[in-house]
């Protein structure tokens, strides 16, 4: 029976590990790994023996994969990192996610600049995935705010979903051989068409085994009242697809901001989606009172969950891998700040607490029962 409840915490200063019982009554935490070096993306992989991996990304010495295999206690590099061919021209920056693939030892690595990495030996070596890494579109992504990076990667049998910032969702139907723009519905910002082919800042994307064919969407929202060209774009933050993400529709409504980074699924219910809305101009949660906000109907509707966070002058920034939940009866979230505070929202978000107040700045949360 699985009985022990494992966070890995990516922070600015290296990869933290906290560990607890199921009953999540007090967590242990370790680290840091990789110490003083930024930590952007983690991976606890429960396939067979537990592995976890984070990428630790050094501007001086390189990127550079991390492995371990006794869940979290201890760390080596892998053999190999990601890394664009020589000839190719780009430089690898930044390595912004990692998921497992099909096979037993796959793994699939987004990266910046935006472009997507496979391992079939567990991360030892890497070979490009040109289908989208070499997409006619490739060159003519821009970078957001953060970078122009690969942060999602959704896999559905052949199906492979991809969100960049900023070049908007690609998806892929023959299992990653090409890839095609798929954002019809998602709004863009100050580009003058509020719905083109590609560039959307899309921040997040999240799906569930249970309602085939449907993806939630966290964009780059903000835009209701903007006045430039091609008028306000209201409601454009927050998004549903029901058909594979070919066309997309807003459930903003009812949310005090579209902007977030964030948005995560309930893994036993597929019209439970929390999201945690943001000032679009400051990044912090509106008034100063922070909140995450559950829709139990696909995103028709919304409930603000607060019980536990401040009420007043706190001003948390949450990045868009900084949040998750984990899969027990009775899940709970959590979620990490820019200001190194790391919150559990138990009874799937009713009760908030802060389990760590100064840790880095932290830029992933991910959690597995093992």
């Amino acid at each position: 029976m699985k009985n022990r409840v494992l966070l890995c915490i990516g922070t600015k200063k290296g990869l933290f590990v906290a560990e607890s019982s199921r009953t999540r009554g007090r967590f242990t935490l370790r680290g840091p790994f990789g110490a003083g070096v930024s930590v952007y993306s983690a991976l606890l992989d429960t396939r067979g023996t537990p592995r976890v991996y984070a990428s630790s990304c050094n501007p001086f010495f390189g990127m550079k994969v991390l492995r371990s295999t006794d869940l979290g206690k201890t760390f080596k590099e892998t053999k190999s990192a990601p890394a664009f061919p020589k000839d190719d021209g780009r430089a690898l920056a930044n390595i912004w996610s990692i998921e497992s693939g099909v096979e037993k030892k796959e793994l699939w690595c987004g990266v910046e600049p935006a472009s997507l990495f496979r391992s079939g030996d567990g991360g030892d070596s890497w070979e490009l995935v040109g289908g989208i890494s070499n997409h006619e579109h490739a060159r003519k992504w821009n970078p957001g705010n953060g970078g122009l990076c690969m942060h999602t990667i959704l896999r559905d049998g052949n199906r492979v979903h991809l969100g960049i910032s900023t070049g908007g969702h690609y998806l892929s139907e023959d299992g990653g051989a090409t890839f095609a723009a798929a954002n019809k519905g998602v709004g863009a910002g100050f580009a003058p068409d509020p719905y083109p082919e590609f560039g959307q800042c899309v921040h997040k994307m999240a799906s569930h085994k249970d309602a085939p064919g449907r993806l939630y969407m966290q964009n780059h929202g903000g835009w209701a009242n903007w006045d430039g060209p091609g008028g306000p774009r209201p409601g454009i933050g927050v998004l549903r697809s029901d058909d594979q993400g070919h066309t997309w529709r807003s459930i903003a409504k009812g949310l005090p901001s579209d902007f977030g980074f964030p948005i995560v699924v309930h893994p036993h219910d597929a019209d439970t989606v929390y999201v945690l809305p943001l000032e679009p101009m400051t990044r912090t949660c509106p008034g100063g009172a922070p909140a995450v906000w559950r829709s139990e109907n696909g995103g028709n509707s919304w409930n603000k969950l607060a019980k536990g966070f401040p009420k007043k002058e706190s001003y948390f920034t949450v990045l868009r891998d900084a949040m998750d939940i984990d899969e027990l009866g009775s899940p709970a979230l959590y979620f990490g700040t820019t200001t190194g505070q790391l919150w559990i929202g138990r009874d799937g978000g009713e009760k908030w607490d802060c389990l760590f107040d100064a840790l880095p700045p932290i830029n992933c949360v991910k959690v597995a029962v093992v």
